[in-house]
């Protein structure tokens, strides 16, 4: 991996593996009386938040920490940012701070790239949302899940099936999904209104279905996808009723699903839009482990982009 983590097309399929492959090792030290590694220790990893989080911003502080690192959190509320600072002047504070990581989400697309590119900061930067662009560490904790699942993938997804249903358009986690999965040789069905079909998807290596019932027949993954209201400034369905008559996972097409199927959602649901209460809480419902896995995962990038030791030697020290 280079020195960012901006887009999953930073990352090679057997970089992406090596990803997965570390977390895997890391779960061993969580399961164990050790909990922490010294691998960063003496390094500052800065939460660099223009957007609202909860999951992410607690995943990647909780990662930083397990690895030793001094962790800022830094929320655009309540900062200078709300007073007019511009980005190049929060990272220019953030160098002079001496930032060895800054992991950043921002409501415009590409701005973890001008991060990056731009000169103001020596840090590698992780992309940790922008825009409606890409999330490229919730794609890897949503393989490392699936992976978990089916035992039989390792070096790649090959045979895999997987729907991912909803909101495409507005959607960076469908994005980062679709790159990294095909890239493994998972077969990927989009599933949804064409109002909310990206424009240019014949592009994606992806098949597409207005056909809910259909599409999750055969599917081993079934991902949900939050309808972002928030980003949404027309109306893109009639109504959120019939919305969730004809791409909610409901109780009954949770029953039509094989038994090995597992149901995802990177969250927050909207409980009773585009999923019901009985299909996040049932037992093909692998969303609490996603939000696990998250921190395992995280864990790995920032020992991959800070690290330089051997894992194996740490574990064993």
């Amino acid at each position: 991996m280079e020195k960012h983590l901006l887009s999953i097309n930073d990352l090679s399929a057997s970089e992406a593996i090596q990803i997965l492959n570390t977390a895997s090792e890391l779960s061993k030290i969580s399961d164990g009386p050790m909990k922490k590694l010294p691998t960063l220790r003496g390094r500052t990893v800065v939460n660099l938040f223009f957007e609202d989080s909860t999951r992410t911003r607690i995943s990647f502080e909780s990662a930083a920490k397990r690895l030793s690192a001094d962790v800022i959190n830094f929320s655009a509320k309540g900062s200078s940012v709300s007073k007019g600072e511009s980005l190049k002047d929060t990272a220019q504070t953030l160098q002079a701070m001496g930032a060895d990581a800054v992991v950043i989400r921002h409501g415009a697309s590409g701005a973890a790239q001008r991060l990056a590119d731009s000169g103001w900061i020596s840090a590698s930067v992780i992309n940790a949302g922008d825009g409606t662009h890409e999330h490229p560490t919730q794609a890897l904790l949503d393989a490392y899940t699936i992976r978990s699942k089916f035992p039989d993938l390792k070096d790649n997804f090959n045979g895999l099936k997987v729907a991912i249903v909803g909101d495409i358009l507005h959607s960076r986690v469908a994005r980062s999904n679709v790159l990294l999965l095909s890239k493994l040789g998972a077969k990927i069905t989009l599933v949804a209104p064409p109002t909310l079909i990206p424009v240019g998807v014949t592009d994606w290596d992806v098949d597409v279905s207005y056909d809910l019932d259909s599409a999750i027949l055969n599917a081993d993954v079934v991902m949900m996808l939050r309808i972002q209201s928030e980003r949404m400034a027309a109306s893109f369905f009639p109504s959120e009723r019939e919305y969730s008559r004809g791409y909610g996972l409901d109780l009954a097409r949770l029953n039509s699903l094989k038994d090995s199927t597992i149901v995802m959602h990177p969250g927050p649901m909207n409980r009773g839009l585009e999923i019901s209460a009985e299909s996040a809480d049932s037992h093909k419902s692998v969303v609490l482990a996603q939000v696990s896995n998250g921190v395992l995962v995280r864990m790995a990038v920032l020992y991959q982009l800070l690290g330089g030791a051997a894992l194996t030697g740490e574990v064993g020290a």
